[in-house]
């Protein structure tokens, strides 16, 4: 009954309904986020409960978490041999936009995210921006990626005008669902809406570090403008 009112649960919204996450942290014990494969499969179980179809695993890479592409391919091969439900599962990694990452993209040894494995999901500092980051964005495409930059609405240093410059650039945007849920303060949730009023996101994921998260999804509630926005973005990401 939720287009009577004036907000609706994620849950009822049906948005999960052949969801595809493309921001998470299941992968177990390679990062900060799930710890044990049994934690990864109640959120895996979790997610079916919610309908959703596709999950896509993605790890930091980082100078502080410096895993690379084979150890997390084992890793995660062992996770989808432990998983025998319906959800289809991918391998992708989050890359932080340090020094790390320049040795990598020059040796080519990434990770990379959607049908194609044309994009790179990507992240810097939610406070400050890294050295040249319009040049290493622009190295990225060089390469023949294109960067997808993760939770953009979380970089408390990046104005209107920056989000607007990126999006003209080609930079393709990955929204937090839970910033609109209220789950990082006032100002990232503020500057989710007003990405998402503009068309400036591209995906969505969950960003999901641990199962208490999940098991608080069903409660979140968003005003109807933001689901019915939320649907057109997720079905639109589908051919990312």
């Amino acid at each position: 009954m939720w287009p009577f009112t004036r907000s609706c649960s994620l849950a009822e919204s049906g948005l999960f309904e052949g969801f595809t996450d493309w921001h998470s942290h299941i992968l177990p014990a390679v990062d900060d986020g799930v710890r044990s494969v049994e934690e990864a499969l109640e959120i895996l179980h979790g997610y079916e409960a919610l309908g959703m179809k596709t999950v896509w695993l993605t790890p930091h890479i980082m100078e502080d978490m410096p895993n690379t592409s084979e150890s997390l391919k084992r890793k995660f091969e062992e996770l989808r041999t432990a998983y025998s439900g319906r959800i289809e599962l991918h391998l992708a990694a989050e890359h932080m936009l340090d020094n790390l990452f320049d040795e990598r993209l020059n040796g080519n040894d990434l990770l990379p995210i959607g049908q194609r494995g044309d994009h790179l999901l990507v992240e810097t500092s939610y406070f400050n921006p890294p050295l040249d980051l319009k040049g290493t964005l622009c190295r990225i495409r060089s390469c023949g990626y294109y960067p997808l930059l993760a939770h953009p609405e979380r970089y408390v240093y990046m104005s209107r005008k920056d989000y607007r410059r990126l999006h003209e650039a080609g930079v393709r945007f990955q929204l937090d669902l839970f910033a609109l849920a209220g789950m990082y303060g006032k100002r990232a949730t503020e500057c989710a809406g007003w990405l998402l009023e503009q068309g400036f996101y591209d995906a969505a994921g969950t960003d999901i570090h641990r199962k208490a998260v999940c098991d608080r999804i069903r409660g979140f509630r968003l005003s109807r403008k933001i689901c019915t926005a939320l649907t057109t973005l997720c079905r639109d990401s589908d051919g990312l």
